[in-house]
């Protein structure tokens, strides 16, 4: 774990859960190593905005992106070299209103990539604007008399753009979410988990949190009915519990074995690559 450290002051607000989040990562990395990954084959991508900070605080290869562009440059990173384990950091903000599209299309292609999001449900560094996931009613910077939008449901949003492998985690249960981690990146197709992330200065959810969420147990994880079920309990407004684990898993070629088929060792000759697909 002290290899995983750098010399970067951390500039996160006292209390906030990106804190919980990268003690997870840490950890989950940690044990990736045991396991025989080289922490060279490991590389971290991030989006712009306090969720994606995390990527300074951890001693691994890792590339910032563009706001709301990530998963975009995870993927050609992933495309250029197969061998690598490539996780996203992101926000609800930059994947969700900037990069919506992005998003879709990686889950539709199954990209074989991990999409770690934090969801603090606003633009925290810029000082609290709504996104695509406030909860409506929201007041807020650029919404001083409430927001009037509904939010999307994350998990059923991944749902219909066919992701393979669904999941949500809470930053202040570590252990829970370190489990989450290690299961998505041992998933072979588009991994996307949502971990919810109070922040203290502008939308301090954590009170709600700690007395709604529940570790859900779904013993048929490759239905999207059960699935489904889960999801559905919790909209982003009103009252009721909010499950964490694994909603749905399921197996299928992912992009880069369905670009390789044919190719020697299966690996993408990236010069080819570019030249068919520009």
């Amino acid at each position: 774990m002290n290899e995983l450290e750098t010399k970067c002051p951390n500039t996160w607000c006292p209390g906030c859960g990106n804190f919980g989040i990268l003690m997870a990562i840490k950890q989950t990395i940690d044990e990736l190593i045991k396991r025989g990954t080289p922490k060279e084959k490991i590389v971290l991508v991030s989006d712009i905005g306090c969720n994606s900070k995390i990527v300074d605080y951890i001693n691994v290869n890792s590339f910032y992106s563009l706001h709301g562009r990530p998963i975009t440059t995870a993927e050609g990173i992933k495309l250029a070299n197969s061998d690598l384990r490539v996780i996203v950091f992101t926000g609800d903000g930059g994947t969700f209103n900037e990069g919506s599209s992005h998003f879709i299309h990686a889950a539709r292609r199954n990209a074989n990539i991990n999409v770690f999001l934090h969801n603090n449900r606003l633009f925290a560094l810029t000082t609290g604007q709504f996104t695509a996931v406030s909860p409506k009613g929201l007041k807020g910077k650029s919404t001083p008399e409430g927001n009037v939008e509904e939010p999307f449901n994350l998990p059923e949003l991944a749902m219909a753009a066919k992701a393979s492998f669904i999941a949500r985690g809470y930053s202040v249960k570590v252990d829970h979410l370190k489990k989450m981690m290690l299961e998505a990146i041992n998933h072979e197709g588009f991994s996307f988990l949502e971990i919810l992330q109070p922040c203290p200065s502008f939308f301090d959810t954590a009170k709600d949190y700690n007395e709604r969420t529940y570790e859900a147990i779904n013993p048929e994880i490759d239905s999207k009915e059960k699935a489904l079920g889960f999801i559905r309990e919790w909209n982003y407004n009103g009252e009721g519990k909010i499950p964490l684990g694994v909603f749905y898993k399921t197996e299928r070629l992912h992009y880069e074995e369905e670009i390789n088929k044919g190719t020697e060792d299966n690996k993408v000759d990236i010069k080819k690559c570019l030249a068919t697909h520009l």
